[in-house]
Order: structure tokens, then C-alpha cells, then sequence
């Protein structure tokens, strides 16, 4: 009969008997996923919000503002905004992290999590996972919505899958600034005030629907160097054709960056609120 032996005494010291494996992390994670994916089918008015305001900027932009604005040279107007539109999804609809992880915080949902035998950044990464799902099912409705106005790939069907990827790196990426936020704020209503100007400064001061070279000097300076504008760039190049390996390089850095800080300052967050 095999016994196992008690921990070594450094082991006590440094707590890590107390780890969970990497394993039990990823099943914990997968549990939770598939308890917010089961909220999320129970309300599926969620998903129908998050899709009205994009097909709005859609509309908006397409038919409305479409013809007073110059896309780059070789470019339908069409070709630029759809791109721009679908980072503009997952950007905003990362917010529903910090919203629902607020959410759970107030209902006392972590309170219980807490009290089970699980890894604490399961429920962190849990939920951004589900919001990869989710994100993956909008950008679908939104690339439909597209081709209806005319979008189309030029570039190939494999690189435009690369596209799609990559929004979702960036939506899962900005899932974990809204994570932050949401376990900050308190309440919900707190975590979407707080989560609007900083989504909006990103996306509407970026190259989404506009090429920024009507943009003042400083306006443009800082729209060129921030992430959305990266992915925006790098998700036209593999939809519509062109260079594309410095474009998708910046946005993979954009995305490495954002995730590795602020999943360590969520996660911390997280831990201090036990």
C-alpha cells in the first residue's frame, strides 16, 4: 500500500502545498466558462445588445458620414470601417467582464467561490474565457452585417481566419483591463461609468472609422501609437491584402503586453478582496 509523505517543512514555509497543479487551474477556469456561457444562453438579450450598437456605427458610418470621408488610396470606405468596427465589438464588449465580475461581487457569487476548493484566478480567467465565446458569435453576426454592406476579404479566406483571431487576443486582452476595473468599482453601474471614457478614448481617437492623417499633430501622435489602432491596422492588412507582418507584430505586442500586466493586477486585486 502506498502512502504519501507529509510536506517537507520548506514546502510549509513557502505555502505550496497550497498550489493547485496546472491542471486543476485549467478545469477550475473551464468550470466557471461554462457556468457564464450558461448565464449568457439564459440571456439572450445580451448578446442582441451587444450587437445593436456596432450595426448602428455601421449604418452610421456606411450610409450617413461614408461619403464625406477619404479612405486611403486602392481602398473602398466600406473596406476600412469594417475592420475598424469589429475591433470597436470586442473593445467594447470586453466591458461586460468588469461589468459582470462587479456583478458577482455584489451578489456575494465570489463570496461562495471563495469558500470552494478552487484556484482564485479560475474565476478571473473563467470569465474571460466566456467572453472569448461570446466575442467569437458577435464578430460572425458583425462580418454577415459586413458583406450586406458591401465588405468584402480580398486577402484569402486563411488570413482573414488570422484576423479573426487576433481580434479575439484583443478582446480577451482588454477583458482583463475590464476585469481590473469591474473588481475595483464596487458595484456594476460603477464599473461601466468607469469603463466608458477609457473604451471610448481608445476606440473613437484611433483609426476606426477615420484615417488619422486629417487628425491634429498631437491627436494623430497618440492615435498612431495606441493598441486599437494597431489591431485596426493589422486586421485590414490580413482582410484587404498587403503588408502585413509589421501591423500583426505590433498588435501581438500590444496584446502580450496588456494581458501579462493586467492579469497579474486583476489577479491581485482579486486576492486582496478575499
Amino acid at each position: 500500500m502506498t502512502t504519501l509523505s507529509p510536506p517537507s517543512p520548506a514546502a510549509e514555509d513557502l505555502g505550496l502545498q497550497d498550489r493547485p497543479p496546472a491542471s486543476a487551474i485549467v478545469a477550475d477556469a473551464l468550470a466557471i466558462a461554462h457556468r457564464n456561457l450558461i448565464a449568457l444562453v439564459r440571456t439572450p438579450t445580451t448578446l442582441v445588445f451587444s450587437t445593436i450598437q456596432p450595426i448602428i456605427f455601421v449604418l452610421l458610418f456606411r450610409y450617413v458620414f461614408g461619403g464625406a470621408i477619404q479612405a486611403p488610396p486602392g481602398m473602398s470606405y466600406v473596406d476600412y470601417l469594417m475592420p475598424g468596427v469589429f475591433v470597436q465589438t470586442v473593445t467594447f464588449g470586453s466591458v461586460n467582464t468588469g461589468v459582470g465580475l462587479a456583478t458577482d461581487l455584489q451578489t456575494g457569487i465570489i463570496e461562495r467561490f471563495r469558500s470552494l476548493p478552487m484556484a482564485r484566478s479560475a474565476v478571473l480567467a473563467g470569465r474571460t474565457l466566456a467572453d472569448v465565446v461570446r466575442n467569437l458569435f458577435v464578430i460572425i453576426l458583425m462580418v454577415a452585417m459586413g458583406f450586406l454592406v458591401g465588405f468584402r476579404i480580398h486577402a484569402g479566406v486563411i488570413p482573414f481566419i488570422g484576423a479573426v483571431l487576433l481580434m479575439l487576443g484583443f478582446g480577451f486582452a482588454m477583458s482583463w483591463i475590464m476585469a481590473l476595473i469591474g473588481l475595483s468599482a464596487g458595484n456594476a453601474e460603477a464599473a461601466q461609468a468607469g469603463a466608458f471614457p477609457f473604451m471610448a478614448l481608445l476606440v473613437f481617437a484611433s483609426n476606426a472609422f477615420v484615417p488619422t492623417n486629417r487628425m491634429p499633430r498631437l491627436l494623430r501622435a497618440y492615435a498612431d501609437h495606441q493598441p486599437v489602432s494597431a489591431v485596426n491596422s493589422a486586421v485590414r492588412a490580413l482582410a484587404g491584402g498587403g503588408a502585413t507582418t509589421r501591423p500583426v507584430l505590433v498588435a501581438l505586442a500590444w496584446m502580450t503586453g496588456i494581458t501579462v500586466v493586467f492579469a497579474a493586477l486583476a489577479v491581485g486585486r482579486y486576492r486582496r478582496t478575499a
